[in-house]
């Protein structure tokens, strides 16, 4: 049977989706079925397979779920993103996250040092902005001396790949303010060439590295200013969103802050154990 035809049996699509269920808490309904068999054909053709029912079988076997199940996380989560997504968290950062925390570090005879991780940072907008952002508030010298780190983690290696690269096309980045992008983004001298890169000031901002939400806990400092994790509870059931949240918070310093997504506000529920800031901002 040609594998761009083939469906998954019954059994098949309720495995894998079970496997994604509790490996990556991404939830996979019937509904998403046609998007799943869409998805992984492009598998089967990579691995030659005769189709999506011996890849369901492949993944399975002895070897693939350490190789392949890469590839199928890559294959079947989806990574839509934005610069400056969602404006309001980054005036959020500029008028009262970031003076309100480098106020609070003054006095100790050196620069501020502010660390900011977002935790589903699929292909580095989310964390290029949080850059560009806060670079900028390095030139306002009434805020005081501050530097800052930013971690990006995501689970999917496809847009690891693309963070680290810091490549985007040009419509891409139509939402960076016109005087950030003459600072923050080089233009490609080759006329009609339709891609950006992150200048280095910002690149050597930020680092990236693959991680799992649902995992049991996370190799990432306890001393967060700011976590952002935005748009992605909305795939997790209200159990496994409390039990991300909880782990979230952890590595939060005091007074620090999480911000979710709009869609995401009420996703912790009354047991968050932080004080709600704005409808999407809560403070540790």
């Amino acid at each position: 049977m040609d594998a761009n035809q083939s469906q998954l049996s019954e059994r098949h699509f309720r495995s894998i989706a079970h496997l994604i269920e509790t490996r990556i808490g991404i939830q996979m309904p019937a509904a998403k079925r046609t998007m799943v068999e869409g998805r992984l054909r492009k598998r089967v053709r990579a691995l030659g397979l005769a189709d999506l029912n011996a890849y369901a079988t492949h993944v399975f076997d002895e070897d693939g779920l350490d190789g392949e199940f890469i590839h199928l996380v890559d294959c079947v989560t989806t990574n839509k993103t934005d610069f400056f997504r969602e404006p309001a968290h980054f005036r959020f950062l500029r008028e009262v996250a970031v003076p309100g925390l480098v106020r609070a570090r003054r006095g100790c005879g050196e620069p501020a040092r502010l660390k900011i991780w977002s935790s589903a940072c699929s292909t580095g907008a989310e964390a290029y902005t949080i850059a560009m952002v806060l670079a900028d508030m390095q030139r306002d010298p009434a805020l005081g001396r501050f530097i800052f780190s930013i971690l990006g983690t995501d689970i999917s290696t496809d847009v690891l790949a693309q963070a680290k690269r810091a490549v985007y096309p040009r419509d891409m980045v139509s939402p960076v303010p016109r005087e950030m992008a003459g600072r923050y983004l080089l233009w490609p001298r080759e006329e009609g060439r339709n891609e950006v890169r992150i200048a280095p000031e910002i690149r050597q901002r930020a680092t990236f590295m693959r991680l799992n939400l649902m995992d049991a806990s996370y190799e990432v400092d306890r001393d967060v200013d700011i976590v952002f994790c935005r748009n992605v509870l909305i795939y997790f059931d209200k159990t496994t969103q409390r039990a991300v949240i909880d782990k979230l918070r952890s590595h939060l310093r005091p007074g620090g802050y999480l911000l979710l997504g709009h869609s995401e506000s009420m996703a912790g529920g009354p047991n968050m154990a932080m004080r709600q800031v704005l409808p999407t901002v809560y403070q540790a």
